[in-house]
C-alpha cells in the first residue's frame, strides 16, 4: 500500500512481455502519453526493468479495484483471444500486463504508476524515485 492505494507488483514472464507488442493496436494509449507515471519508466513495458510492472490497483474510471486476470485464454472468462492483464467488474475496463486501458472501456488512462527505485535485485521501495524524491 502506498498513500492508501494498493500496489501490485508483477513478476512478468517472457510471454507476458511478448503479450505486450500484440495487444498494442487494441490499447487506447498504447505509448502511455496521457497516463500517469515516472518519465524513467519504458513507455511501452512501463517499468524501468522490463521483468516487474509495479502499478497502483486502482481503476481509472471510479477508483474501483480491478482484477487479475493473468492467464491468457476463455479461463479468464474474457475470451478466448484474451492475453492476460486486469479486469474491473464494477464497469467493464480491461488493462493489459503492462497497466495500459483497452480501448472503449470506460477508465479514461492506462493504471498510474507510483515513484519507485530498486534497493537491490530482491527489494523495491515505492515512493521514492533513483534521485530520492516522491
Amino acid at each position: 500500500e502506498w498513500r492508501g492505494k494498493p500496489v501490485w507488483i508483477l513478476n512478468r514472464t517472457p510471454e507476458m512481455l511478448a503479450s505486450l507488442k500484440k495487444v498494442t493496436p487494441k490499447l487506447a494509449d498504447p505509448e502511455s502519453k496521457e497516463s500517469d507515471q515516472p518519465g524513467y519508466v519504458d513507455s511501452r513495458d512501463r517499468a524501468s526493468n522490463s521483468k516487474y510492472l509495479v502499478v497502483l490497483g486502482v481503476c481509472t474510471h471510479l477508483g474501483c479495484a480491478p482484477k487479475d486476470r493473468l492467464q491468457p485464454g476463455k479461463v479468464s472468462g474474457l475470451g478466448a483471444d484474451w492475453l492476460g492483464g486486469f479486469f474491473c467488474p464494477c464497469h467493464g475496463s480491461t488493462f493489459d500486463l503492462a497497466g495500459r486501458v483497452f480501448k472503449n472501456v470506460p477508465a479514461p488512462t492506462n493504471l498510474p504508476i507510483p515513484p519507485y527505485r530498486y534497493l537491490s535485485d530482491r527489494r523495491i521501495i515505492i515512493g521514492e524515485d533513483e534521485k530520492g524524491a516522491a
